[in-house]
This record gives C-alpha cells, structure tokens and sequence, in this order.
C-alpha cells in the first residue's frame, strides 16, 4: 500500500523542486533517493541512506576499487614493521575540513576509535590495538598487540559502517549518540539550512576540495563534484518518482521499483542500468531479547518458513533480477557454501508449526515493522505477515516510513512498549562477503551485535577464529563453521539476493558503477 496519495505526492514534488530552485544559473542535479535522511550519523546508524550521507560530504582514509584493491585516499603513504606490530600513517597534503580547518591526525585518531566501538570490523581492529596516537599534524600511528592481517582492509570497509573521518571535536562524541552537526572534508558540503527531514536534502560543490589525481573507481581514486549542487528529494510514491523521471523534472531514481522498469526502459530519454555488480542480500531480521524468537525452535521455524523463490517471484518479479541462495556470505563470494542450510532450502509449514509450539509460542502479538516506502522490503513485510499467519502466529503489522523504522530498531524495548519483534532489511554483497565483513552475523549481545542483539560466545569465537586465520584454504572452513553456526543462531533469515537497476536521464554522463550510488564523477550534458 502506497503511504501518499499519487495526486499529493506528485503536489509535495512540485513544492520541493520550486522550494530547492537556485538563485543562479547553477548545475543541479536531482535524485530521488531510496529513502528520507533522518539520522546525519553514519557511525551512529547502518542506515544505507545515512552511508550514502557520509560518502557525499566525508572522506575516508583508504578506499575499495573496482578490482576489490584497497587504495590510500586520505592517506599518502604508510610502512608497516617488519613483525607486522607498527603501523605508520601519513596524510596526503591539502586536505581540510569544510569550515576551512586544515584535517588533523589527532582528528584521524579520534575517528577510528569511534568508528571502531560500532562497526564489527573495527571492533576486532581495536581488540589487537595497543596504541594509536598522533605523531604530528600529519601522522598517526597504529601499534598492535599482534600481527593481524585484516588492517587495511578493515580501514578500507566500504560499506556500513564506513570509517568516515571527521573533526576530532565531533569524533569525541558518544559513538551510541548522533554528532551535532556534519562537518566533512569531501568533496560536497551539506547545506544544514536548506535540509527538510522528509522532503529534500541539498548538497553544493566544495570548491576547496582537492581530489586525488587518479581515475575514479567505486569509492578510490579521484572524487570531482562536476555539478554545483545536488539535491536529494524524498519521494514514497515511486510512480510519481518514475513520471518525473520521465518528464526531466528529475535526473535520477536511485531505487525504481522493478515492475516499473519497463515504461523506464522505454522512454528514449531515461537509461535503466545496474551499476551494482555484487546485488543485495534479503534479511528478516530477529529481536533475540524478547518472546518468541528469544527462543531458539522459534528462531529455526522461520528457516522453514521462508520459501526464498516464493519471497523473490512475489517482491522482485522477474526473473532475470533475482536468484535464490542459501549462502550466509553470498553467491558468488569467495566464501560461498551451502553448508548447514537444510532448513533455509526445505520449507515445511507443519515443521515450523511443531517448532513454534516447542518454543512455547501462546499467541502474544508479534511486531512485525513493515517499512511502506521501500517498494520490495514493504513487499517481504507482507508476504512475512502471510506465512506467519499461516504458521498460527498472531502477527501486528505496524507501518512507517523506513527512517523511521531505522530509528525504532535501535530501540531495546519490549515490543509492547514501542519495540519490535522482527522486521525487514537488506545488505549489499559488499557488507555480508565474509565473516567480519557481515556485522549482522555478530553473536556479540547487546554491547557488540546488530539490532536484534543475538548473544552467542560461540558464535564470536568462531568469528575470532576467521580473523586470525593466516592460511587462504582454512580461511574458507573458518567461514564455513560461521556460516554452521549461523543457521543453529539464525541471527537473520536470508530471503535470497536481487540486484536493483538505477534509472537516470540519458544527459548524464560519468555515473561510476558501484555496489553504493555516488554522486560525484557525473555530469550533466
């Protein structure tokens, strides 16, 4: 169900684009994004609209390419100790914050501590940290307790949660509270005034910016903003979002749903294109504190629930977008296996019945959140709704907006006080390649582990093991018996992998393929 009328949001586009006209004959560039920014934080949250805040006015120290290579973006050099132990950083000149402060290393240091209380990644990174401390304006240094194979690449991660830098007075902030304003050093600035939670978000050209002279790929080499100003407009109704597309009133659709692409495909004057090569992993996310799914049965019934290709046919649609896959670190990852995932592949409605009876399941509401503005996330949250209805479980299908869902899942409360019980979500392939990089196999309990906070020593033991794995061929059995233990903990259910197209007008050019939408490199013709 829509959550606006097509006649009001078609209203709410107009007044946004006329409210966001610039004064001058500047060049704009206008996106209708995936969902509403709500939360400025992209340590504080995973959120990926949130991510996609952060890669538009922060910079990052080192970044992926499209050869999945890390390369030194904030950075210009580094050593590494001959027992692996010192890591020696040096920051590449001209860059600044956009107030116009010179960028620090205390403000480098101050940002990966944060960073590293809220990501997995970073975490394991601050466990093996004896020391990291600036040396002077320009470097810092990384001492470890251990040799750990996993620093650059954890300095690298280019999704949720990103190691974005920022000012040390803002990276001092409590990493479980939201920073007070958003000062980058990237190459656009956020315009704080002209930000409309729920309508519009604008960004400008930091014209101080000083990129990296090699050629862009995904979120390394050099970031050019080749327009003056980019706006973010938040439009739910997604026909309104695509005939705007089709009228040139807007320039790109970041998320168009795919039973609208082909009217897209048709038009001359719209380009329909996947730019990610890795596609998205689907997640029904569990609460792990509350009745039922605290209960383990309850947990494994929801594996025999999920009919991937039935979620897929029914929120997706057309094949040639979707497949299914049982893989807890994804299809086509290095790191793929079908291990211990008889459950996922096997639905048995009776099963999960017996199940859900031996967890002691006696009717209590279920808080399912089912986020209205995310076309195929709303989609699974119905179908969910459906076979758990099935399964005799009394399901509250509570709808909002997923900004707002975004802010509710970090809620701890029981679900009759505003919490929830499950909900769903997804993550790109770049976030769930392998056992560190998925933060939502963390079995960490309430201080380490995602929302929905499974608690499993197990679990992080296993993890721990993967990090600290050195030989290539063990490396995948460590994943393996991750992935082994990840079906007995069912932190989440898989639904499958899609991929998702973005539509944009034909006049852009210099749109960089990427598992994560970026807007600087593109220009208007």
């Amino acid at each position: 169900m829509r959550c606006v009328s097509r006649t009001s949001a078609a209203l709410a586009l107009a007044a946004s684009i006329a409210l966001a006209l610039p004064a001058s004959a500047e060049t704009v560039l206008r996106a209708v994004v995936h969902a509403d920014l709500k939360n400025i934080d992209p340590i504080w949250t995973t959120a990926y609209i949130t991510r996609n805040h952060g890669y538009m006015v922060y910079d990052t120290l080192f970044a992926v390419d499209a050869e999945f290579n890390v390369q030194p973006q904030m950075v210009d050099a580094w050593e590494v100790s001959d027992d692996g132990l010192t890591w020696t950083f040096q920051l590449r000149d001209g860059l600044a914050w956009h107030d116009g402060v010179p960028v620090t290393a205390a403000d480098c240091v101050a940002s990966i501590r944060r960073w590293g209380a809220r990501d997995g990644m970073g975490q394991k990174l601050m466990d093996v940290t004896a020391a990291l401390e600036a040396v002077d304006d320009a470097t810092f240094r990384l001492t470890l307790s251990q040799p750990y194979g996993l620093v650059l690449e954890s300095l690298s991660k280019a999704s949720s949660n990103v190691l974005f830098i920022m000012p040390e007075r803002h990276a001092l902030t409590d990493p479980f509270e939201q920073v007070p304003e958003v000062i980058g050093s990237g190459p656009f600035v956020f315009v704080a005034d002209e930000w409309v939670p729920g309508a519009r978000v604008v960004y400008v050209r930091n014209e101080a910016y000083v990129p990296r002279s090699e050629p862009p790929s995904w979120g390394a080499g050099g970031k050019i903003a080749k327009v003056d100003r980019v706006e973010w407009l938040y439009v739910p109704d997604t026909a309104t979002a695509m005939n705007a597309l089709l009228a040139g009133e807007i320039d790109y659709f970041e998320l168009p749903p795919h039973d609208l692409l082909p009217i897209m495909e048709a038009s001359p004057d719209v380009t329909v294109k996947r730019l990610d090569p890795v596609g998205v992993q689907g997640h029904i996310r569990l609460n792990h504190l509350y009745p039922p799914f605290d209960h383990p049965k309850a947990r494994e019934a929801m594996l025999w629930l999920v009919e991937q290709p039935r979620f897929l046919r029914a929120v997706v649609g057309n094949e040639e977008h979707w497949r299914s896959c049982p893989a807890y670190f994804g299809c086509g990852s290095p790191y793929e296996t079908d291990a211990g995932a008889e459950a996922l592949m096997g639905f048995d409605l009776e099963r999960a019945q017996s199940l859900l009876e031996e967890a002691g399941y006696d009717g209590r509401p279920v808080v399912l959140m089912q986020p209205t503005d995310v076309a195929i996330l709303s989609g699974a949250a119905l179908m969910l709704a459906g076979v758990l209805r099935d399964a005799g479980v009394n399901v509250e299908l509570q709808a909002m907006d997923w900004s707002t869902l975004t802010s509710r899942r970090a809620l701890d409360a029981p679900p009759e006080e505003n919490g929830w019980n499950i909900f769903p979500t997804w993550f790109i392939g770049m976030d769930v390649v392998h056992p560190l990089a998925s933060v939502v196999t963390s079995g960490g309990c309430r201080e380490r582990a995602w929302f929905g906070w499974p608690c499993d020593p197990e679990m992080e033991e296993l993890r721990e093991a993967f990090a600290f794995e050195n030989d290539p061929g063990q490396r995948f059995a460590r994943a393996e018996a991750v992935q082994q233990q990840a079906f007995a903990l069912v932190p989440y259910v898989n639904f499958g992998e899609w991929f998702n197209p973005v539509a944009f007008r034909s006049d852009l050019e210099g749109i960089l393929e990427s598992p994560i939408p970026l807007f600087w490199n593109i220009a208007k013709r």
